[in-house]
């Protein structure tokens, strides 16, 4: 596998990348790594897994918690 070796990192990313690291269980090198992928080899949702997710959001929640009214309200208001 290829390696490389990275230089002149400013040190606010360093230590970003170290507490990241130790919150991943991870290596530096590991999650530089996974901070790549991510970045460089993003996957794509499907429409089915976008569907998927939206189902699973709606069994979280409690039924007739949203109404129609509600929602346009918000919807009005600009509300992202």
């Amino acid at each position: 596998m290829p390696a490389i070796t990275l230089k002149n990192i400013p040190d606010e990313i360093y230590e970003r990348l170290k507490a990241s690291a130790s919150a991943h269980h991870r290596s530096l090198n590991m999650e530089a790594v996974a901070c790549l992928e991510q970045v460089l080899l993003p996957t794509r949702a499907t429409a089915q897994d976008h569907l998927a997710r939206a189902r699973q959001l709606r069994a979280t929640q409690k039924p007739g918690k949203f109404k129609t009214r509600d929602i346009a309200e918000a919807i009005h208001r600009g509300r992202p």
